[in-house]
């Protein structure tokens, strides 16, 4: 068996660290955007915790409207719509015409950028 110099191996110690990601892009939790405090008014990121609106904690990949212990709009619930980032980039441009008689009183995010940084946040809870 052949052993490498420990210097060899202290050299190539950085290297490895800076090549491998500690958590990978789906696990990591994407740093709050500031924007979000316009969410965080009416939403919960904690699962059950409903405030004025429902719990935005898993939000992706959930049907609109299907949230236990919220009483949404009957044109919410009708939507059709699953939470992903085509249907949140809908949404969070503009709630009321996504889906006319939402009950949700928000303009939208009119800044491409900054909605997808609230997007991208929003598919980590």
């Amino acid at each position: 068996m052949r052993y490498f110099p420990l210097s060899v191996a202290l050299a190539a110690f950085p290297i490895f660290f800076a090549a491998t990601p500690l958590l990978s892009p789906a696990t990591a939790q994407q740093a709050r955007p500031p924007t979000f405090a316009v969410c965080a008014g009416c939403h919960s990121t904690q699962a059950g915790k409903t405030v004025f609106g429902p719990s935005l904690a898993g939000v992706g990949g959930r049907r609109a409207g299907s949230l236990e212990g919220y009483t949404y709009s009957p044109a919410v619930k009708a939507s059709g719509l699953t939470w992903n980032t085509k249907t949140l980039d809908r949404w969070l441009t503009d709630p009321k015409k996504t889906v006319p008689g939402t009950k949700m009183p928000f303009n939208g995010i009119q800044d491409r950028k900054v909605r997808e940084q609230v997007i991208a946040y929003l598919l980590t809870l």
